[in-house]
């Protein structure tokens, strides 16, 4: 793994993927939209082609969803990416057409300072490798599929987030938001954190531990 710089990072890419979920990566996203009005960043939108990549998963056609235009491929993303958030969704179920994005974790994680899952996100880390031996967290209602896509991982059943080393992995979809808030107070301080928060009138989970969707865990 590369050395952890002291500065907050500045590089972030997004690992798309046929039937991501939306939230998953625009609630996250829109909080570093907003960071990026008083700090330097850089974005990469990354996905398998340059064309357009559909929230619609291809088991569930009928879903309505929305379109999103990369900014770079697996093969030409960054060399100095510094955070990789990696969404969830029903397509993360479809392994033949994710494969390319567990391919792109395996490669990149070694190089990065951060991981960073939402929901079903795990999944793909864990088929990647890079959460053997780590404690990592998922979307709850699908708890047990994500944790039979790999034994070696330490799956914790009750955690809105988890942080293990520099792999953070968050419990469902708007869980992502907390996440990316802890992330942003860990990385920039609880007053940027705070601010940003209360600019987006949002209300902060802040207790990795409270989580309130556990039952659906079994």
């Amino acid at each position: 793994m590369a050395s952890q710089s002291s500065l907050p990072p500045q590089n972030y890419g997004v690992a798309l993927f046929e039937g991501f979920q939306a939230l998953d990566v625009f609630g996250p996203v829109d909080v570093l939209n907003l960071l990026s009005a008083t700090r330097t960043l850089k974005l990469s939108l990354i996905a398998p082609t340059l064309d357009p990549v559909t929230t619609v998963p291809a088991a569930r056609p009928t879903m309505i969803g929305q379109r999103i235009v990369p900014t770079h491929t697996y093969e030409t993303a960054p060399d100095d990416l510094e955070v990789l958030l990696v969404p969830g969704g029903f397509g993360t179920r479809d392994l033949e057409r994710t494969q390319p994005v567990v391919d792109f974790i395996k490669a990149r994680y070694p190089k990065l300072r951060f991981l960073l899952t939402v929901c079903t996100g795990s999944a793909l880390a864990a088929r990647a490798g890079v959460l053997d031996g780590k404690e990592a967290t998922s979307n709850k209602a699908s708890f047990e599929w994500v944790a039979s896509q790999r034994a070696w991982v330490k799956w914790q059943r009750e955690a809105r987030w988890v942080v293990d080393g520099n792999i953070w992995t968050s419990s469902g979809i708007s869980a992502g938001i907390d996440q990316i808030f802890a992330f942003i107070e860990a990385q920039y301080g609880e007053d940027v954190a705070e601010a940003l928060a209360k600019q987006s009138e949002y209300v902060r989970n802040k207790d990795p531990k409270n989580d309130p969707f556990k039952a659906l865990a079994g």
